[in-house]
């Protein structure tokens, strides 16, 4: 049995694509990760250089922008190297694997504690808009911030250090990267307490998120249906269908990846909605929020309407 810090490099799966698609998945996958970054790196250029956009909402916009990002980069590279050399065997370090699945996973635990705390920040906004200004200072945004990152950090650092510790008996990844769930299933040892923690993890932080997340909206809701101007309460609503939007995404997505883990039968569709999964909500957060900003949508026409002049 393998020391779990050394020996023979790990074996990745790859995606089930025919050499006639491979090219057309490269193609289509380099393009949407190139629009990720741009979209997400741009947005937070924008926020930082325009004073008019260093408000909470926006700023909070951005540790999803940064989020995004992570979650695309640690993923899609890798994947597109494998579409990029059909017949070659794709050879990872066991101690990239291990980082790999830590940010994976700190991207999707991250997903769900910044989704928390922008709909903390609505709620405020929407429901005590007298009070905003004074409880959404710089220094709250930085402290929600820090304990969004931070509470996702240490709940996946166990989380994969639990599987760390177990020796290894296989090399092969059963997933085109690597997760949590690749790591302990290298192990032919008892993964009673990884299947505890992780359990436990799952109800802490999808527990919290739907609880905080349902709560907040239903609230804003009540006050938006119940409240005058029905203009800005419209307005409102529509800012926080975009926000549920993408949080419907997040759950939906992981969801369907947990589910197809259940079942071997139906890997090669696990693999590609474990792929779709870190490429689509990036995308889709990247125009959601993204067009709510006034300066973003007006440089966008603006540069469509440069384009047909031209």
């Amino acid at each position: 049995m393998e020391n779990g810090s050394s020996g023979a490099p790990l074996i990745l799966e790859r995606l089930s694509v025919t050499s006639r698609s491979s090219v057309p998945a490269f193609v289509l996958l380099l393009l949407v990760y190139v629009f990720i970054l741009a979209s997400n790196v741009g947005l937070v250029a924008l926020i930082s250089r325009t004073r008019s956009l260093r408000q909470p909402m926006y700023l909070l916009f951005c540790n999803m922008s940064v989020n995004d990002v992570l979650g695309a980069t640690v993923v899609v590279p890798h994947v597109l190297r494998g579409l990029s050399e059909p017949g070659a065997q794709r050879l990872i370090g066991y101690s990239g694997c291990v980082l790999q699945a830590f940010c994976v996973h700190l991207h999707a635990g991250a997903s769900h504690t910044v989704l928390m705390i922008m709909a903390f920040d609505r709620y405020v906004a929407i429901c005590s808009p007298l009070r905003y200004g004074a409880v959404m200072t710089g220094r709250t945004v930085a402290a929600l911030s820090a304990a969004a990152w931070a509470s996702a950090f240490v709940l996946v650092l166990v989380l994969v250090g639990l599987s760390v510790r177990l020796s290894r008996c296989r090399r092969v990844v059963l997933n085109p990267f690597c997760d949590n769930a690749s790591l302990f299933k290298l192990s032919c040892e008892s993964l009673l307490a990884n299947h505890v923690y992780g359990l436990g993890y799952t109800v802490v932080l999808l527990g919290s998120s739907l609880g905080g997340v349902a709560l907040t909206y239903l609230k804003i809701a009540v006050v938006c249906v119940s409240g005058k101007n029905k203009s800005v309460n419209r307005k409102a609503l529509q800012t926080c269908a975009s926000h549920l939007a993408a949080y419907v995404t997040l759950l939906v997505s992981g969801f369907l990846i947990v589910v197809l883990h259940r079942f071997p039968q139906l890997a090669d569709h696990r693999k590609v909605a474990s792929v779709v999964g870190h490429v689509a909500l990036p995308a889709l957060n990247a125009v959601v929020y993204g067009l709510q900003i006034k300066e973003v949508r007006q440089r966008v026409w603006d540069l469509f309407r440069n384009n047909k002049a031209a």
